[in-house]
């Protein structure tokens, strides 16, 4: 068994029991959908059929207020995160932590390591630029400024096959396309910054992190007021940015002075090789100097202890990351970590250990067995990489309420509910400005013919309600403001 009993996972399954005792007769009494909803849906050319909705009481103790096709399993884009974050909630806890161990392979000596670092990721999703800066000066700390050997870059703990980031929508240089690694590193983006310089002519750009060897032009000409082409509603496109080449990148064009200071943030040309040319690259730009070169490997000596370990963020801030931003990359980290987690241990502990290498099989089916474990009769989600970024991912409304229901009545309900975006207020619903503003905690969901929604929205009575809605259809985008129309009629319930 992937459990083992406890206080906190007894007390989770009576909840997960009561909520559905209460279940039995949801869809008995519930009204069909909106008049508005229904217009809006008319609207955006999306028939019913296309379409699953469900409103229900958070505690369940209560027939839903509506219920539409609320068993069919659908494809519910980002909305599936909830799915992996609640099941990270439950089996890691809310304190937990990943480690990056560092290990020197060789004693130090007058400010010289006679042998090679080693720094072995354990699929730490949020590594990001400042962190990594500081796990290179925690190195320095301890003596060293040569490294005589290798700089080793451990990623053993994730088995996943390699993947063309064009291959999901074509789009190799989107940040959102970037692919789980267990040592994933600024999540393999480079963030360029324009600063536009107006006595010089030019706008000046900073890169970070540094690329060890990659020229970066350190200028671009600069468009001033009366340019043709000053004009700041599409400046990367004035930029005419050429990323064809991943040892040179290239401007065509020019930058436009009215833009003032802009961050374009890319997904680099070649993944396979930007932790070799980050760690290098802020290596030397922090004054250390290698004899060897930066290449990828696994420890010597498996037994061998670390010189130190870098530690995340805890979960319960990692999770809200996930949720709030839609962050695809951590979640599949999320995911893959919970294929690692050892069968024996507790939750609540603040490290939990881990076994063997990950793969989204393994992942699979440790989530299928939370789930089976949480929410028993309950047809469980069709899980491919636990992020929504997937055709092949598929849920029912009614399936997403119960997970809804079982957090709320959790331990660490507190941290999901922090987690989701806030209705017109921030993340991705910070643009949802309606009557429901700042009622409604959502978890939002957008592929290619794919919107949804799933979360929790405040009545004007004050009861609190379940929302859950998937749109499954070539004109999904354009249901938006249905959705929109569902989130304030569960908030008007008076």
């Amino acid at each position: 068994m992937f459990f083992r009993p406890s206080r906190y996972r007894l007390f989770c399954l009576r909840s997960a029991m009561a909520a559905g005792l209460v279940w039995t007769a949801l869809v008995v009494g519930a009204q069909p959908l909106p008049a508005e909803v229904q217009a809006a849906l008319a609207r955006a050319k999306v028939p019913p059929e296309s379409v699953a909705m469900l409103v229900t009481e958070v505690q369940g103790n209560g027939n839903a207020r509506l219920a539409h096709r609320a068993g069919i399993p659908m494809n519910p884009a980002s909305v599936m995160k909830l799915v992996t974050t609640s099941a990270a909630l439950d089996l890691l806890g809310p304190t937990y932590q990943w480690k990056t161990p560092v290990y020197l392979e060789g004693p130090v000596r007058d400010g010289v390591l006679q042998g090679n670092l080693v720094i072995k990721g354990q699929g730490d999703p949020k590594l990001v630029l400042e962190r990594i800066w500081l796990l290179l000066r925690r190195v320095q700390g301890l003596g060293i400024q040569t490294v005589a050997g290798d700089i080793v870059l451990d990623r053993s703990a994730f088995e996943v096959a390699p993947v063309d980031p064009s291959q999901f929508d074509g789009e190799p240089l989107r940040p959102y396309n970037a692919t789980p690694d267990a040592l994933l590193l600024n999540y393999k983006a480079l963030v360029m910054t324009f600063t536009p310089d107006l006595e010089t002519g030019v706008a000046r750009v900073q890169y970070d992190p540094p690329l060890a060897g990659v020229q970066l032009p350190a200028t671009v000409p600069l468009l001033r007021n009366g340019d043709k082409g000053n004009d700041c509603s599409d400046y990367r496109a004035s930029l005419k940015a050429d990323f064809a080449d991943p040892t040179r990148i290239r401007f065509g064009g020019a930058y436009p002075a009215s833009c003032g200071e802009r961050t374009w943030p890319v997904a680099y040309a070649d993944p396979a090789s930007y932790s070799l040319r980050a760690v290098q690259g802020l290596w030397q730009y922090m004054g250390g100097k290698l004899q060897g070169i930066v290449r990828f490997g696994t420890l010597g000596n498996p037994a061998a202890k670390p010189a130190f370990e870098a530690g995340s963020e805890p979960l319960a801030l990692i999770v809200r990351d996930i949720n709030k931003y839609s962050n695809n990359v951590m979640a599949q980290q999320l995911f893959l970590t919970l294929g690692r987690a050892a069968s024996d241990a507790a939750p609540e502990s603040e490290g939990v250990a881990l076994q063997g290498s990950a793969s989204f099989a393994r992942s699979q089916q440790a989530v299928g067995q939370w789930w089976q474990s949480r929410l028993p009769g309950v047809a469980a989600p069709e899980l491919e990489n636990g992020s929504g970024l997937s055709r092949r991912e598929r849920i029912s409304a009614h399936a997403l309420a119960r997970l809804l229901q079982l957090g709320f009545a959790s331990p660490w309900m507190p941290e999901l509910m922090a987690s989701l975006p806030i209705s017109g207020v921030d993340g991705t619903l910070k643009r949802m400005k309606n009557r429901a503003q700042g009622s409604a905690h959502l978890k939002t969901g957008s592929l290619r013919d794919v919107t949804a929604l799933g979360g929790f929205v405040l009545g004007a009575s004050g009861k609190r309600y379940v929302l859950v809605a998937l749109v499954n259809h070539p004109n999904a985008i354009a249901a938006r403001p249905a959705l929109e129309a569902l989130v304030e009629w569960a908030a008007r319930d008076q």
